[in-house]
């Protein structure tokens, strides 16, 4: 598989409307301490960017922004034209954004389909009297789950292990289980944390064709990720962070050799 192969050009439509996911002049501090600095970036429909730069760079703490699980101090969030700066992490996943962790931590003691169950969303099963009063519905809504469940076993190539506890896999194989679990809320934007990392390189193979999958069937992927090999075979554009600030924006070439990211990364700019 060649980089030429992996990297998608952004589609024609996409300049006609709103980026997928905008970020906007964004800051956040902790008790005095800024660590992301007045940063913007957006992803276009379809488009896979890279977030890179050194350790303690602010990249996490850009997902987090953007995922909600954080608010900014200033600037603003914008999905698919929506303002959602103020918005909870749940909203977030109702509005098309979904995110992996850089350290997945499934549930250790349900099966590896009962991992992905837990994703299902807007099943009328979680609310108490809906059990009573539509069972049918229920039923329907969690025979249709366990289907879509098993079919994103199969994508992930972990359907031979969908009763065995999620304790018995690698690394590797956590990664995978967790992107599934993500697509069972059906994000439009995937915010992947570093998955290349503690990932052997047969399952890496696999991640990468994943990914690729995602991305041609118009998923927007950002994508935070210290594997630069990874980042060049699958984005077309990359956003080099230092600081909690934006150095360099461009081909994943240009972007490796600019100097200003040379030296964040062989000076410690974190």
């Amino acid at each position: 598989m060649t980089a030429e192969t992996l990297q998608r050009p952004a589609p024609a439509s996409q300049a006609a409307a709103p980026p997928s996911i905008e970020a906007r002049h964004l800051t956040k501090r902790f008790d005095g301490l800024t660590v992301v600095s007045d940063m913007s970036l957006a992803v276009g429909a379809g488009e896979m960017v890279g977030l890179i730069g050194p350790n303690g760079a602010g990249k996490t703490t850009m997902f987090n922004l953007l995922a909600g699980s954080l608010k900014p101090s200033a600037g603003e969030i914008w999905i698919g034209g929506r303002e959602v700066s103020g918005e909870p992490p749940e909203r977030r996943i109702a509005h098309g954004v979904g995110r992996t962790f850089q350290i997945p931590r499934p549930f250790a003691e349900m099966s590896v389909l009962e991992n992905l169950l837990v994703g299902a969303q807007k099943q009328h099963g979680e609310r108490f009297f809906a059990n009573f009063l539509a069972p049918g519905l229920v039923r329907r809504e969690e025979k249709v789950a366990l289907e879509k469940a098993r079919d994103l076993l199969e994508f992930v190539t972990l359907s031979r292990l969908a009763d065995e506890p999620a304790r018995v896999l690698s690394g590797g194989q956590r990664k995978l289980l967790e992107l599934a679990r993500v697509l069972m809320a059906d994000p439009q934007v995937i915010l992947l944390d570093e998955p290349a990392a503690g990932v052997n390189p047969a399952l890496l193979e696999v991640i990468i064709e994943r990914v690729v999958a995602l991305n041609a069937k118009g998923k927007s992927i950002l994508l935070i990720e210290h594997n630069m090999d990874m980042v060049s075979r699958l984005c077309s554009r990359v956003v080099a962070m230092a600081l909690g600030k934006s150095l360099a924006e461009g081909s994943p070439a240009d972007v490796a050799a600019n100097p200003a990211v040379i030296e964040a990364y062989l000076g410690g700019g974190a």
